[in-house]
């Protein structure tokens, strides 16, 4: 069978709805959750939340693997067999009775996601590098930003019309579409003559190789944290919604106009990261978050009137939805750069590391929830505080320093 050729805009479209796949299958949960704690944990209404972070989990979990696995037998294979355990759990979590029974079938959905999630990010590599990587996943995370914007509605409607379990029968339908369009119009992008053997030797060469680099080493760190502040500001932004300004019914609509407008810093990213380069605009963004997380503790404290509370509270939200348009790309451009011949390895370390312990912070940070945004804003500034930090020490550090030195 002859390979057919993409165009550069339809790569970059695909690309998005792999990327989106895993979006969509935390965000259109967030509307379901309160209905889903009463049913399955009316206990302990904040352990609904684990339903977000239980797939997170599986999904970086299954990342350490799957990258390993795409470098060995091609892209396509591990893509497909990824999308098909996501639909078991899909079907799994659909048919369960019990609250752990649903955090299990999201564990085995997250496993799943790892082939699309982390088998994509090798298959730009494939063909891309450097900056003009950074300003494709720029481009790519900006149409990908319009499903997570509209997937909470979409959760809402299907809720209203079948309850919460219709949310896993949109997830299946989803993912057969996709991979019907990746099957159908992408060529293969690593050659067998380019395949590694899947060894564990030669495995553990590899990663001794990639974090033999410096730079590679403190952006694996840096990630880890940025990651940490989306998955806690996830976790917490629908009971926020709900308990502290009660505006449950409305807060798929507050959520996709925020995710939409956060949609312009990966645009502002593609425009400026050629120019100034990943680094820089990584640094900057932290320095930001830092003062506005520490803007929104001392707000937390001060006696508004709860719609100027609400309002300012948004606007921190955005801000943090668009710290991930301005970081998350180009740090994983950035230690991507000097691994192209172990993408698929360096792809599932980088976001298998970066996904397992981010869920160390987010998950304590998700369920310290009182009632009130200040739980969530302690945490975002002390994680930045640090991931800045690290930015800032990666500056100092002379180019030199950041390769491994020559045997």
């Amino acid at each position: 069978m002859s390979k057919i050729r993409m165009s550069k805009a339809e790569f970059i479209g695909l690309m998005a709805m792999m990327f989106a796949m895993t979006a969509f299958s935390i965000d259109a949960m967030l509307p379901a959750l309160p209905q889903i704690g009463q049913e399955l944990s009316p206990d302990n209404l904040n352990a609904a939340q684990l339903i977000l972070t239980s797939f997170v989990l599986g999904m970086g979990i299954g990342t350490f693997f799957t990258g390993p696995l795409s470098d060995s037998f091609g892209r396509k294979p591990v893509i497909y067999a990824g999308i098909a355990l996501y639909m078991v759990g899909a079907v799994l979590a659909w048919v369960a009775q019990t609250l752990e029974w649903v955090l299990a079938a999201r564990l085995v959905q997250g496993l799943g996601i790892a082939g699309p999630r982390i088998v994509s990010i090798a298959i730009i590599r494939d063909l891309f590098s450097g900056r003009q990587m950074a300003k494709l996943v720029s481009i790519v995370m900006m149409i990908f930003t319009l499903v997570p914007a509209i997937a909470p509605l979409i959760g809402a409607a299907i809720i209203g019309i079948t309850g919460w379990r219709g949310i896993f029968a949109a997830f299946i339908i989803f993912a057969c579409l996709v991979t019907g369009w990746f099957g159908l119009r992408l060529e293969e992008t690593l050659p067998k003559a380019d395949r590694r053997p899947f060894e564990t030797s030669k495995l553990k060469s590899a990663l001794k190789d990639m974090l033999s680099y410096p730079v590679v080493r403190s952006v694996i760190l840096v990630q880890t944290l940025c990651f940490a502040v989306l998955f806690a500001a996830l976790s917490s932004v629908q009971p926020i919604y709900d308990i502290t300004f009660q505006r449950a019914e409305s807060f798929p609509y507050w959520f996709g106009l925020v995710a939409i407008l956060a949609g312009s810093a990966s645009i502002l990213n593609a425009m400026l990261v050629v120019r100034l380069g990943m680094q820089l605009l990584t640094t900057v963004t932290l320095m930001v978050q830092v003062g506005l997380s520490g803007g929104m503790i001392l707000l937390t404290a001060l006696p508004l009137s709860l719609d100027l509370y609400f309002a300012l509270f948004v606007v921190w939200q955005f801000s943090l939805f668009a710290m991930a348009g301005l970081t998350l790309g180009n740090l994983n451009a950035m230690a991507m750069e000097p691994l192209g011949h172990i993408a698929g390895l360096a792809a599932s370390i980088l976001g298998g590391t970066s996904t397992v312990f981010a869920m160390v912070f987010a998950v304590p940070i998700g369920l310290a929830f009182d009632g009130t945004p200040r739980p969530a804003a302690i945490g975002v500034f002390l994680l930045c505080i640090v991931a800045l930090v690290l930015m800032l020490k990666l500056e100092r550090t002379p180019k030199a320093k950041r390769r491994p030195k020559a045997d």
